[in-house]
């Protein structure tokens, strides 16, 4: 509706996907899923329950009845005890044992844990898209020497390739991270009121391994190993804190990338994808902005402060639980997904198109060549029988000199400077000589292909993985 208030998140920015993961309906089928899997471990350990209540359970699975559910949750003001009265409803014969011993957090609690795997999941599979592209990027221009900087200052040369490698690597980290978080994953279980189990001491008559039984039966079902060994009345929400510290480093990466890119189009050296018939400016139709780098810088910033809502929470969990972490949750978890979704989305579009302008990276290296050779300049004329450090200070002064000529806008000199220079005992020809660019790229394309080898056969083995995960 128009004249409501939708998240730029849901309208604009996240997945079909990622959106439907987090759906009401999504939400409310998988609790459904939680209760059928209580009833059936329930009954396969002895307790009263039929396989027609199951089965009527399972047939109804997705028939949700959300106006008598909201209705409901007016009178009662508890919105699971409202489900169960509506799948009650629609499930007659099953609705005296549905959610039989449990308490609310069974399933809001383990729903929450499907949802957020499943949604790693998903993002593990969008992160390597992004890095599959900056690997094909950091092969093709890995020796294309380029001019580095330090303190946003012109510095040695590198090259575009080592540049998207540097990027690449953050990324690898934040797999490395998220294949640890997704391997830690531990179901909750169905563990009662404080997490005594205590319910179910009185259900299964003091029979302590049926409910251990109940709990692998149930975790098994979901594709979860094992349970947290112990639990308040909530899943310790120091995993929240974790999930939401991974999804920031991804936008943190994403950031550090975007920035860059927005840093080097201000010098045209480099340039994201610009559609045809793209506007860059309302009022400057010769503008060329880089927007989504922008959007990914500026959502990554949301996403990293995003992150803070977690260890809060986390840090005020009074003994067995408050509610005080329910509100909070249901918006800075699902939309912190979203947003790293979002931010993925986009830096798969930037990596995928990134243009270089390599005439103007050319005339840079060039226009800063002289500077960065001087040291080998110097070490050619003491070959030549000077002395050192009076190489030094002549490069300093002349170097000094030839800035400033530079900043009254006119070309750089300093070549001639030291030709000039007896102590130097060197034509400026043969200077000119010393000015190859390839020469002051170091080790920067045997880094990248190194570096490429391990990461392609990683990419390769894990993309292998990831269809696994997906099916």
């Amino acid at each position: 509706m128009k004249n409501h208030y939708e998240s730029p998140l849901a309208s604009r920015y996240a997945s079909e996907y990622m959106l439907s993961l987090f759906s009401a309906d999504t939400r409310i089928k998988t609790w459904r899923k939680l209760w059928i899997a209580l009833a059936r471990a329930e009954k396969n350990l002895g307790l009263p329950i039929t396989d027609v209540q199951i089965d009527e359970m399972e047939a109804n699975l997705d028939t949700i009845d959300y106006e008598m559910a909201a209705e409901r949750e007016k009178e009662v003001r508890h919105d699971v005890m409202a489900h169960v009265y509506t799948y009650g409803k629609i499930a007659p014969s099953a609705a005296g044992i549905i959610h039989l011993g449990a308490t609310s957090c069974y399933v809001t609690d383990n729903a929450d844990l499907i949802l957020y795997r499943d949604g790693l999941r998903y993002l593990r599979g969008e992160l390597l898209k992004v890095m599959a592209n900056l690997a094909d990027f950091a092969e093709r221009y890995k020796a294309m020497p380029t001019l580095g900087y330090t303190h946003y200052q012109p510095a040695q040369l590198v090259t575009v390739g080592k540049r998207a490698a540097v990027w690449l690597q953050d990324f690898l980290t934040d797999l490395e991270e998220l294949d640890f978080v997704l391997s830690q994953l531990k179901f909750f279980g169905c563990r009662g009121t404080t997490g005594t189990e205590a319910s179910f001491l009185e259900l299964f008559e003091g029979d302590e391994a049926k409910i251990d039984e109940m709990n692998r039966q149930i975790s098994a079902e979901f594709g979860f190993n094992s349970c947290f060994d112990v639990c308040g009345q909530t899943y310790p929400r120091k995993l929240d804190s974790r999930i939401l510290n991974l999804l920031a480093s991804i936008g943190s990466s994403c950031y550090r990338m975007a920035n860059d890119i927005r840093l080097l189009q201000h010098d045209r050296q480099l340039e994201e994808p610009f559609e045809k018939n793209q506007i860059g400016s309302s009022a400057m139709a010769y503008k060329r902005n880089p927007m989504r780098s922008e959007r990914i810088c500026s959502l990554a910033r949301y996403l990293i402060a995003d992150s803070m809502n977690a260890h809060m929470t986390a840090s005020t969990q009074w003994m067995e639980r408050t509610l005080d972490d329910s509100a909070n949750r249901r918006i800075s978890m699902p939309e912190g997904f979203l947003c790293a979704d979002a931010i993925l989305r986009l830096a798969q579009n930037v990596t995928d198109g990134i243009l270089v302008n390599e005439k103007i990276v050319e005339k840079t290296v060039k226009e800063y060549l002289p500077f960065i050779a001087t040291e080998n300049l110097m070490m050619e004329g003491v070959k030549r029988g000077g002395d050192r450090q009076e190489l030094h200070e002549v490069i300093r002064r002349c170097s000094m000199e030839a800035t400033a000529k530079m900043k009254e806008g006119e070309a750089c000199d300093l070549l001639k400077r030291l030709a000039a220079e007896p102590a130097f005992a060197m034509t400026e020809a043969e200077m000119e000589n010393m000015l190859e660019p390839d020469l002051y790229i170091g080790r920067c394309a045997g880094q990248v292909t190194a570096f490429l080898d391990k990461v392609k056969s990683l990419l390769n083995d894990i993309s292998d993985k990831s269809a696994e995960i997906a099916l």
